[in-house]
């Protein structure tokens, strides 16, 4: 054991990981001993006996075969591969066997010498294990070849070949697995990676170094001055050799940075950052890969791992890179979004194409962080909208569109028998706190109640503030009995809210005590929609308020509503009869540059005998429960299409918009009532456009789907209507094909005073112009709302600010004039030619 200690402190392993020590150690000597052992076995010729052409011969093949030598790139490691396959088969034909370790060892190390003395730096230690490995894979080669044929120099033809191409063989395997090893060790790669790789790169030379060496075998039996090819020979094959490691070795790289860069397209961090991390070491097995994140807060956040260890992230810590690290700094712009880190065990010194990948892959991953916080951003903006939408502002409770939206879908889920009941809470003398104490104290006192009525709400129910001082708690849990149905619970609950309500308050100093009128209903969830216990928990609020009670329930009595709404019914069913009563009348759309006409939409009004004229707002919900639904969307599309064929004749060729129910999207039959009359007009497919609520495309009802591709494969336009006011936002039209989106005027309104409303309008139409369709902005009422419109790219509006809603004999006219003017230019659609 001293003296294995003295032999690795003389060659330098203290300064190794003890694995290595440990290797070193037993490899280094084992091969001197068996070359020792090899040249006294019993049988072996004294060296002076042997010829000496033939060791000089055998001597210069185990030289050349390392000097002609090409080099791999394992990790970050460069790795020498020589020709000895081809040597060893001369050397074992040339001298004893005896004599092959030794021949070998000394031929190795000789090769070793002349190159460092040329320049290439290695440590003894490395130039020992080198050609003790090669050695004792000789030995191996030499021992097989013996056992198969122990007279191999007496011998020719394909008895040669028997003994000396398996030697030749296990002499690779040995070698393959000894150099594996200690690379293994010390770059951190892989045993079984480091052995494909190398293999694979070996295999396709092993055939022709055996060739060789048969061939120059054969030749020197006939003269072994023929044994002055092998440099030539060798030297040509290095060439072919290292051309085809070069360009497999390319390749490799360049698909894995393909793989690496192709992973990073996620649009969250998290995503991003893990997809950087396992590139890296995609890119860079040997090296743990650390990708730091700069967080808009100013928080970096670490994400590290290695190509054998899970990703795992955690705030980073504040301490530099370390000396044996390689970093790049992630920017886009000139903006920092992080850092990338590749820490190695050792140092390593990068090929120029490695440092073009690392930095083409930093430059990928700083886009895609850059990107993931982008979205992250709009992801905000948009959630922020939303939930202003649907809030109240002042309060932060769910606003009434909240509560229609949320509570009818509340009412779907449940059994129809289960009773459900709305509590619809009016504050008494509210105005006189506002005049006596101001605006903020109301403001306060509205802030209070809230949060009372919210603290008040059980799991599960709504509470929702509808307008001014009105608030609403849907309830959708009653302890129910056969006799009441719910009632007595719901009034116990009324009768809490007021005493809490009524509660004293402090509000700018005064103590107040405001009372508050209860309306309450109660109903089956299947036999009722939420306007329509709105609408009866407002009849029951206000006979509580006429009566001085603080809570009071509907019963029906005073509802005149229900018989109005019946009468409303049987009236609009004979209009549709073909009494001229519902006409339509049309709202140009304006190109905001060229003020020429981009389409015309067709709008509905009733001219009723007796209510005067009533807007589609008066009549519609009550034209929506009904079975009017098809025959109404069909007398629509007849006026509208009949209008076009008018447009159409006088060389008008602007395109009609029709407003379409969500109901009737869900009849099977309207595509062909569609096509039928636009053959009976003869008007083109693609001159019809038809506007459907962004809400109607969200669920996943086969039905709509089905009648949405039908109108599409006919050629029928689509538009969304109240664009940004749905759930689905910005994504939905990603998955239907549309070829406009109007946005609400809810939006245009807002829009001048709140920048984050023009925010979304820009990224509305931005969005709109990559997926290559229209944006037509509703409601512009001001020349400031078209300026803003304009300068965030919208090209076309309709107002009162350019036309209000036209009748019949006027429309035609008005196009025609706005054609004139614009030079007979019209606007197309996007199958027309337009962006």
């Amino acid at each position: 054991m001293r003296l294995l200690g003295g032999i690795g402190r003389a060659l330098g392993l203290v300064r190794l990981g003890w694995r290595l020590q440990v290797l070193y150690a037993w490899v280094i000597p084992a091969a001197i001993v068996t070359a020792v052992g090899a040249a006294a076995l019993p049988g072996t010729p004294p060296l002076h006996t042997v010829e000496p052409l033939h060791l000089g011969f055998a001597l210069a093949a185990a030289t050349m075969a390392q000097l002609a030598r090409v080099r791999v790139r394992v990790g970050t490691t460069q790795i020498s591969l020589g020709w000895g396959e081809a040597a060893l088969i001369v050397v074992l034909y040339l001298i004893p066997y005896g004599w092959v370790p030794a021949m070998v060892l000394v031929g190795v190390l000789l090769a070793q010498l002349i190159l460092r003395l040329f320049g290439e730096v290695r440590t003894p230690v490395a130039l020992a294990y080198n050609a003790a490995i090669l050695s004792l894979a000789a030995a191996v080669a030499t021992g097989l070849a013996a056992l198969i044929n122990s007279r191999v120099h007496d011998t020719g033809g394909l008895r040669i070949a028997a003994a000396l191409v398996p030697a030749a063989i296990v002499y690779t395997a040995v070698n393959l697995v000894l150099f594996a090893l200690v690379m293994s060790l010390r770059t951190g790669t892989p045993f079984g990676e480091l052995a494909r790789r190398t293999l694979r790169g070996k295999l396709p030379v092993i055939g022709s170094n055996i060739a060789v060496g048969l061939l120059i075998v054969v030749m020197s039996g006939e003269d072994p001055w023929w044994l002055v090819i092998l440099p030539p020979v060798l030297w040509l094959l290095r060439g072919a050799y290292a051309n085809r490691l070069r360009a497999d070795d390319e390749r490799r790289g360049w698909e894995l940075f393909s793989r690496s860069t192709e992973a990073l397209n996620q649009l969250d961090e998290a995503g991003v950052a893990q997809a950087g991390v396992q590139g890296a070491t995609l890119l860079f097995p040997s090296a743990v890969a650390e990708v730091r994140v700069l967080r808009p807060d100013g928080v970096t956040w670490s994400y590290r791992g290695s190509s054998d260890t899970a990703v795992q992230s955690a705030a980073a810590l504040d301490m530099p890179a370390g000396r044996l690290a390689v970093t790049r700094r992630l920017g886009v712009g000139g903006a920092p979004v992080g850092e990338l880190r590749l820490h190695f065990q050792g140092p390593v010194e990068l090929s120029d194409r490695e440092t073009a990948q690392l930095s083409a892959f930093s430059d990928a991953l700083a886009a895609a962080l850059h990107d993931a916080a982008s979205h992250r951003e709009l992801q905000a903006l948009l959630a922020k909208h939303l939930h202003a939408a649907a809030h109240d502002q002042l309060t932060g409770l769910p606003n009434r569109d909240t509560l229609l939206t949320r509570g009818n879908g509340q009412l779907r889920a449940l059994d129809r028998d289960t009773p459900v009941a709305l509590l619809l809470l009016d504050m008494d003398h509210f105005k006189e706190v506002n005049d006596t104490l101001g605006h903020a104290a109301g403001d306060r006192l509205l802030r209070v109640l809230a949060a009372r009525i919210g603290g008040f709400a059980r799991g599960g129910e709504l509470v929702a503030r509808l307008s001014g001082d009105e608030f609403a708690v849907f309830v959708t849990a009653l302890a129910a009995s056969p006799d009441d149905g719910g009632m007595t619970e719901a009034l116990r609950r009324a009768r809490e809210l007021a005493d809490l309500v009524a509660m004293p308050t402090e509000v700018v100093g005064v103590p107040l005590a405001i009372e508050a009128s209860i309306g309450v209903v109660v109903a089956p969830a299947g036999s009722i929609d939420m306007t329509e216990l709105l609408r009866r928990a407002d009849i029951a609020m206000y006979q509580a308020k006429r009566g001085g009670h603080a809570v009071s329930w509907y019963d029906g009595s005073g509802d005149q509503a229900s018989t109005d709404r019946l009468a409303l019914l049987a009236e609009l069913r004979e209009a549709l009869a073909g009494t001229g009563q519902l006409v339509l009348a049309y709202q140009p759309a304006i190109d905001l540059h060229s003020y020429a006409p981009t389409g015309v939409e067709a709008l509905i009004r009733w001219q009723h005998p007796r209510r005067g004229e009533l807007l589609p707002r008066e009549f519609i919900s009550v034209l929506e429960q009904s079975d009017l639904v098809g025959p109404f969307t069909r007398y629509v599309l007849d006026q509208a299409l009949a209008m076009a064929a008018t447009w159409l004749a006088q060389g008008l060729a602007v395109p009609v918009s029709v407003n379409v129910s969500p109901r009737s999207l869900l009849d099977p039959e309207l595509p062909a009532q569609v096509a039928a009359l636009l053959v009976r007009y003869g008007v083109p497919a693609h001159r019809l456009v038809l506007e459907i609520t962004e809400t109607v495309v969200v669920p996943e009802q086969d039905a709509v789907t089905a009648v949405l591709d039908s109108l599409i494969e006919l050629g029928v336009q689509l538009s969304v209507d109240d664009f940004g006011t749905g759930y689905s936002s910005l994504k939905f039209v990603t998955r239907v094909h549309v070829d406009e989106v109007k946005v609400d005027r809810s939006f245009v309104r807002r829009m001048v005073e709140s920048p984050e409303v023009m925010a979304i309008i820009k990224i509305t139409v931005d969005l709109a112009g990559q997926l290559g369709v229209r944006v037509v902005a509703e409601g512009v009422e001001t020349a400031e709302q078209r300026s803003a419109l304009a300068d965030v790219g919208c090209t076309s509006a309709q107002g009162h600010l350019f036309f209000a809603a036209l009748p019949a004999e006027r429309i035609t006219g008005t196009l025609a004039e706005l054609t004139r003017n614009q030079g007979g230019k019209i606007i197309p659609f996007r199958n027309e030619g337009a962006s």
